[in-house]
């Protein structure tokens, strides 16, 4: 960026390889483009910079508690070009304007907190003081919790505001480096507020689902780390004050009435309050938070119609609520506003929908549709309003929804300007695409061009849905075998393709973002590959795959139909199986009745085949035995599973225990390791890079997971939702009783088959489970795996198996919740547990995996 903007000033091709020393340079073209002679473009830079003559001064600024080092630079012409300031508010480069533009982003700040400038006076006698840290949803809330305290006779002390070496020293309890920065400061603030002796408690509640904004919508999540970064707090930080963290949902009035009774339920048992004053508080904090909302937004008018009269430019700066921070987005808004721009923010389309369907994402989270939204927006407007986008690193949601950001954009004939934060100290190339931007701005163009179409693949048409083959990806080796047998007992072709590959990852880096969880990037290069490999009639081919609730995984479909459009296939539709997806294929519909049986049965059958075949397979003496009899099985299952003989699984089921009974082994004992994780990653071994054959190529019995426990999670979820008002239900409790009740009825027939086995060993139950899991875990992380994956590691430790393997994507932000963030609390309860968490993407070295599958055997040996 450097060199492109040196050279840009300059209008000379510069040859460098030293940037550092070329900034100098650069401040100095900044300063007099005449110093810059007709031959420097061919001259080293070491003689450039000899020739242009500067002294260098190492500074120290005092303009705020960053205390930058900086670097002076003096040229002989009189120029003077500073680095190494986070800000410019007291060394200042170039020109700035001489009217300062209008910095919504600042505005909003002081709107949310200055309302907490005086707590003694707002509650003079306190039946308790609650301390509120300023971070995460607090960004969205902290109106609306302020009002309900305040009108509750709870005195509110917020925290102070973020700084850098508060977050320094408390780094050291942030059990993630790759979780994003606004949840590594949240450690900051609580430890705060545990140090300030006139706070009590302290208040970070599990916001599960926000306010609904756009109506076109039916969900409103939070992303796993407002809805789960409590149990990271409650794990790594140890004090004396209690940290209440109830879970909460904006979604419905009346159930978040429910929740706040109950949170206030022991000072209304003790007549501090009455549940008359909870209630007219309630509502005081809903109109408060409405007033608020409805105000940012018509600043935020107020300010860009001020602007387009004036003839200035706009920034509209997007992102997350939390990126209104001044520490998180690095003074941002207040470096463009120096340059005489405005700066409106997101707030500009709060509450309000866009009708017309031009992305293809599923719009389930709250942020995200009010950031797209405004992207719409800003694509509509006029060539001086322009698009720039804040996202943290390691944000997952975000890789989905910047593609669909940057499509509207381009289809609009404008760009996106995308901002990446992190707790980075030198922020200096950030702001210098920022100028860049500006800078080009002003030499824009008004002249309207015609909006490009959007294009989305074709229906799946009734009349042709019995011709059409579906491509399904490749799951597990104990599934997707039976998939196609299945899907024919409700009338469709469905083929399983082949398990992906190095060419699979490719091609799905190539269309689309490279920072999307591994298994979607291996998903669309499957589908990709199939549709290329000119195998398949694309006119009578469609291409099918579920998806999750609160997880990157919804938006598979949504991924996979920009991806076919982009390769050309947009005659190809796409189907999103679980009820979530909400594009119309009225072609396709699933008799979930017909259907489920047999794929229950399917299920429990392959997870005792998996059962079955991994523990004979470290043991056996004629190596490769039990593979090929468990592919044998696999081959006798798939006519059985087509002619939806429930009994003959079963059967199957009992002659697969004793025919690997039959196998002669090496009848010793075998150090046991169980396998954990996401569920795409520890089925798939391509994924994984085969880790538990490696594990029993070592004398490892490997313990594998079930997939059954995964979908009847659900059972649990929808107890805990309900009892604690998360959301309504339509379905009555005794017709989800019934139906576990059928399910676990099956399972005792298959359990009952299986107890011949002679390394049986009993399964614990879902329940069960999620009662274990609740000593360190609050089921309300239901996001991606949530509370099951701690669950499944406190089940192998039940079961005498203490070494766990947890396999997750790379920067899947639910895992680093789940898995490392409360690592710490899972060994204090269980300190014989041996854990070793992955990560994995498409360029993982399986140098490293295997170096730390070493010393995780060395850590097993050593017990």
């Amino acid at each position: 960026s450097i060199v492109k903007a040196f050279e840009n000033l300059t209008g000379k091709k510069v040859y460098c390889n030293n940037v550092p020393e070329l900034m100098g340079a650069y401040g100095c073209a900044l300063h007099s483009r005449r110093m810059v002679s007709e031959n420097a473009a061919t001259r080293p830079l070491e003689q450039f910079l000899t020739s242009a003559g500067f002294e260098q001064k190492t500074l120290g600024c005092k303009g705020c508690e960053n205390q930058c080092q900086i670097t002076q630079y003096k040229f002989k012409n009189g120029g003077t070009y500073y680095s190494g300031n986070k800000c410019e508010k007291i060394f200042t480069n170039g020109s700035s304007a001489k009217q300062s533009g209008v910095d919504m982003s600042d505005r909003k700040y002081h709107e949310l907190f200055d309302r907490a400038a005086d707590p003694e006076k707002l509650t003079p006698n306190p039946i308790f003081t609650i301390g509120i840290p300023r971070a995460l949803n607090m960004y969205e809330e902290f109106p609306f919790w302020h009002t309900f305290f305040v009108r509750c006779g709870v005195r509110v002390v917020l925290s102070r505001p973020s700084t850098y070496i508060k977050y320094e020293k408390s780094v050291h309890s942030v059990m993630s480096d790759n979780i994003c920065f606004p949840a590594k400061l949240v450690h900051s603030h609580i430890y705060e507020l545990a140090d300030n002796e006139a706070v009590d408690r302290i208040f970070f509640p599990r916001v599960v689902y926000e306010a609904v904004e756009d109506k076109t919508v039916t969900n409103s999540y939070n992303c796993p780390v407002i809805i789960g970064y409590p149990e990271v707090v409650a794990s790594v930080i140890k004090t004396q004050k209690l940290v209440d963290s109830p879970v909460i949902s904006f979604k419905d009035h009346k159930l978040l009435l429910k929740q706040l009774l109950a949170y206030m339920k022991p000072w209304i048992d003790s007549k501090q309050i009455s549940k008359d004053t909870v209630k007219k508080a309630h509502a005081a904090a809903i109109e408060e938070y409405r007033n608020f909302g409805e105000n940012l937004r018509n600043l935020n008018k107020k300010a860009y119609e001020d602007a387009i009269k004036a003839k200035r430019i706009v920034i509209l700066l997007a992102g997350r609520p939390y990126h209104t921070d001044p520490l998180i987005q690095h003074k941002v808004s207040e470096m463009i506003t120096k340059l005489g721009v405005d700066v409106i923010t997101e707030e500009i389309v709060r509450g309000s929908s866009i009708s017309e369907k031009e992305t293809f994402i599923l719009k389930q989270w709250t942020f995200v549709n009010r950031i797209l939204n405004s992207a719409q927006w800003a694509a509509r407007q006029g060539a001086n309003v322009h698009f720039v986008e804040t996202t943290s690193f390691g944000c997952g949601p975000d890789a989905f929804f910047t593609d669909e950001a940057r499509s509207i954009m381009n289809r609009h004939n404008k760009s996106l300007t995308l901002l990446k934060i992190d707790d980075i100290n030198n922020v200096g190339s950030m702001k210098l695409r920022v100028r860049s931007l500006i800078e080009s701005l002003k030499f824009g163009t008004h002249e309207q061009k015609d909006v490009k179409p959007f294009v989305r693949p074709r229906k799946f048409f009734d009349e042709d849905k019995k011709l059409r083959t579906i491509l399904a990806p490749y799951f597990t080796e104990y599934i997707s075998p039976l998939l196609g047998a299945a899907f024919k007992t409700v009338g469709y072709n469905v083929i399983s393709l082949p398990m992906g590959d190095a060419e699979s990852n490719d091609l799905g880096l190539k269309y689309s973002n490279n920072e999307v969880c591994y298994p979607a990037t291996l998903i669309v290069g499957d589908f990709i590959k199939a549709l290329q490999s000119g195998k398949y009639d694309l006119d009578k081919t469609a291409v099918a795959v579920t998806q999750l609730g609160q997880c990157r995984a919804t938006n598979y479909p949504s991924l996979i139909r920009k991806a076919i459009v982009d390769a050309g296939f947009e005659q190809v539709p796409v189907i999103g199986i679980a009820g979530t997806d909400k594009e119309d294929q009225p072609g396709f519909k699933l008799n979930l009745f017909k259907a489920a049986p047999i794929v229950l049965h399917s299920v429990f059958f392959g997870d005792w085949l998996s059962i079955f075949y991994h523990a004979i397979a470290v043991r056996e003496k004629t190596k490769g035995q039990a593979r090929a009899l468990r592919d044998n099985f696999l081959r006798r299952a798939n006519p059985i599973v087509e002619r939806n003989d429930l009994k003959g699984l079963l059967d199957l089921t009992r002659q697969a225990a004793e025919e690997f009974n039959a196998i002669e082994v090496y009848d010793k004992e075998y150090p046991k390791a169980g396998i954990a994780g996401e569920i795409f990653l520890k089925f798939n071994p391509y994924s994984h890079r085969y880790v538990p054959d490696w594990l029993m190529d070592h004398g490892v019995e490997v313990v594998p997971p079930t997939i059954h426990n995964f979908f009847l999670r659900a059972f649990v979820n929808y107890k805990f939702n309900k009892d604690n008002h998360v959301k309504r239900f339509k379905v009555p409790e005794l017709v989800i009783d019934m139906a576990y009740s059928l399910i676990t009825k099956i399972m005792r027939k298959f359990d009952e088959q299986a107890k011949v086995f002679r390394y049986y060993v009993p399964e614990i139950d879902i329940k069960t489970q999620s009662k274990l899991a609740e000593d360190i875990i609050c089921l309300s992380a239901q996001f991606g795996e949530g509370w099951l994956l701690p669950a499944e590691v406190i089940a192998y430790i039940k079961q005498g198996c203490t070494n766990v393997v947890s396999m997750q994507p790379f920067g899947c932000i639910a895992n680093h919740i789940v898995v490392r963030g409360i690592e710490k609390k899972l060994k204090e309860a269980y300190p014989e547990l041996n854990m070793l968490a992955l990560d994995f993407d498409g360029g993982v070295s399986e140098a490293n995996i295997a170096n730390r599958l070493l010393l995780f055997l060395s850590n097993m040996q050593q017990k």
